[in-house]
């Protein structure tokens, strides 16, 4: 079940990493951080014995083990790591097409799917006012906590937005969404477009 292909040079360069750390049983774990946003960092750490996590995708490499993120799972198909070695002692580099890609489905988590509508509903249309929103939190009652930047960030009908557009194309999208919340500060008014 290896989505992620690692060539024999970057499982070579990496079970030498390893073995420097001097732990029986180290391997790697490999996540995205932000998935499916323009943010996306497609990331590989040291996994220490106990640090992996239960729905951990578990593939042996032979020389080590790799621990794949299950949340990151959708956005790692197709990724390839590759090591390349020169004169300054190599690179390491990972492709990951699908990282910034959202790939919802209905078990998706919420944030992943508020996500997948700001990028691809959302966004497009602020776009034109120079502004975008963000997801900051799902917090404990549903609500999505939300960052309005760029055009938006202190823009008088921010509000307007908010209700409007926003929210009400989340909760159409996203039915267990509880509401959306704005941490924004109005009162900047530094990059307003109005």
């Amino acid at each position: 079940m290896a989505m992620v292909e690692i060539t024999e040079s970057a499982q070579n360069y990496l079970a030498e990493l390893l073995e420097k750390q001097n732990v029986d049983d180290i391997g790697i774990r490999m996540f995205v951080s932000t998935p499916g946003t323009p943010q996306a960092e497609t990331c590989i750490a040291y996994c220490r014995p106990g640090e992996e996590k239960e729905d951990d995708e578990i593939v042996d490499y032979g020389k080590f083990k790799a621990y794949f993120e299950n949340r990151s799972l959708p956005f790692l198909e197709d990724a390839k790591v590759d090591y390349s070695a020169d004169r300054m002692g190599g690179q390491l580099t990972i492709r990951a097409p699908n990282s910034k890609m959202p790939k919802i489905s209905d078990d998706s988590p919420l944030e992943d799917k508020v996500n997948y509508v700001l990028y691809n509903e959302i966004n497009p249309g602020l776009a034109a006012h120079n502004g975008n929103v963000s997801l900051v939190e799902i917090d404990t009652k549903n609500f999505a906590i939300l960052k309005f930047g760029g055009g938006c960030q202190g823009c008088s009908a921010v509000d307007l937005t908010l209700k409007n557009g926003v929210e009400k194309t989340l909760m159409e999208s996203i039915p267990e969404l509880a509401g959306v919340k704005d941490m924004t500060d109005h009162t900047d008014t530094t990059n307003a477009f109005y």
